[in-house]
């Protein structure tokens, strides 16, 4: 199966096999969101358990 292009460029796998991304909520009406809030979103953070399973099948292709 190959690896979805999509999927590649949004989420990287860490040395431990966890699945690393983008936090949410991140990208607009960030005016009315504080300053301390939007620091902690340019961090990436693990991947939702509820999304994990999805993550991964996507990324097959690059050796799960």
């Amino acid at each position: 199966m190959k690896t979805h292009s999509g999927t590649k460029k949004r989420f990287r796998k860490t040395a431990t096999g966890k699945l690393r991304g983008r936090r949410a909520y991140s990208s607009h009406i960030l005016e009315k969101k504080s300053p301390k809030r939007k620091r902690r979103m340019r961090q990436p953070t693990e991947v939702a358990g509820a999304d994990r399973k999805r993550v991964r099948t996507l990324l097959a292709g690059k050796g799960d």
